[in-house]
């Protein structure tokens, strides 16, 4: 077997574990308009974790994610 057809069938196998997993994943996890979020703990920017608790009772809370903000653009 050559490199090429190595290659593809790796490619195949790759993409049949990645479509099984997706399929398999819980979709079930979606909060609805208006439902409380799910608790969640994250590091926040000051080295530290927080979680979504702590600010339970509170009016508002904004979540804002950044995906390489300071990457190489």
């Amino acid at each position: 077997m050559g490199i090429g057809q190595q290659l593809t069938r790796c490619v195949w196998l790759l993409g049949a574990l990645l479509a099984s997993g997706l399929m398999t994943a819980n979709l079930g996890t979606a909060v609805e308009v208006g439902e409380p979020a799910p608790d969640f703990t994250l590091p926040s920017t000051t080295g530290g974790m927080i979680s979504l608790s702590q600010f339970r009772g509170q009016k508002l809370v904004l979540l804002e994610f950044h995906i390489n903000d300071f990457g190489v653009t």
